[in-house]
């Protein structure tokens, strides 16, 4: 067993674990969104542990199945910290643990605002063998996953990673707009991409009973995201992109499943990548870390 698949089994157990200790959660209404992200931050000492996947089809080509493990705290009311664990199977090739990021996220204007700004940065550890494709940057096209995992593995990438979120929410409806800028510590260019997101509840009224199908505990939304070049070929030119309708489900435990498939939208692009996650909402966590902290000493 690796040791990817190792966290994420420990992951999970422990937000079983969780489950069953803390205080029911209030239905909270999470995104449908696998790449754009909006204004809204984990609450204060929450901790939400998060799987997702991505299988991808490749032209000329092994398809593959790259997946991620997040680990997302509250930190503060205006700040909340995000661990990640990457990995990759590409088929009739190998199976590769391939970096991990660390990320954070500030939000700028603590009170809601028409547009809300959240700035992004995250430092990035990972392999040239990462397929995540968590966002896509700079001249990244198809035809980069061809290398083997042997080979692309050897290539080894640190990251900073800056975004800046522009958020608002009107009578139910999110919109969002990502700006990208990367730059890989090595010497390299920044590159620029974008992601952009709209999404609404499919009911904006709580049922008078709980339930489990009710329309507003499904969120459904479209994303369409990619690169934009780099410093030195800034545009559209030799770039990818994609277009992706989501859909997610909040259950009253503290789960959400999302869903999304997502189709390429010119020639350097992956004709088609099916993305989908599981994440679970441990309210309290923070506080109940200081308390068996407090109970040790």
């Amino acid at each position: 067993m690796t040791l990817f698949l190792r966290l994420v089994l420990l992951g999970f157990f422990l937000a079983f674990v969780f489950s069953v200790l803390s205080t029911p959660p209030a239905l909270a209404q999470e995104n449908p969104y696998i790449v754009a992200y909006d204004h809204y931050l984990e609450e204060p000492g929450n901790l939400e542990i998060e799987y997702f996947s991505t299988l991808g089809t490749q032209r000329g080509g092994n398809n593959f199945h790259a997946f991620w493990a997040e680990f997302e705290y509250g930190a503060t009311a205006w700040w909340t910290t995000e661990f990640y664990l990457d990995g990759q199977t590409t088929f009739n090739d190998s199976t590769v643990f391939t970096g991990f990021r660390w990320e954070n996220r500030v939000r700028l204007l603590q009170r809601e605002h028409f547009i809300n700004p959240v700035f992004y940065v995250e430092y990035e550890n990972k392999s040239g063998a990462d397929k995540v494709l968590k966002e896509v940057e700079g001249h990244d096209v198809e035809s980069d996953f061809l290398v083997s995992n042997a080979q692309a593995r050897k290539d080894h990438i640190h990251e900073i990673e800056l975004k800046l979120i522009l958020s608002s929410t009107f009578k139910g409806w999110n919109f969002t707009e990502n700006t990208l800028a990367a730059k890989n510590l090595s010497n390299s260019p920044w590159e620029f991409g974008y992601a952009l997101g709209a999404s609404r509840p499919l009911a904006l009224k709580a049922a008078a009973k709980r339930c489990t199908l009710c329309p507003q505990n499904f969120v459904a939304g479209v994303e369409m995201y990619g690169g934009l070049g780099d410093c030195h070929s800034f545009g559209l030119h030799g770039t990818s992109h994609y277009l992706a309708p989501a859909l997610a489900w909040n259950l009253r435990s503290g789960w959400t499943l999302r869903i999304s498939p997502g189709f390429g939208l010119n020639d350097n692009s992956h004709p088609f990548l099916m993305r989908w996650g599981v994440s679970r909402e441990i309210t309290g966590f923070g506080s109940m870390v200081s308390r068996f902290l407090g109970e040790r000493k």
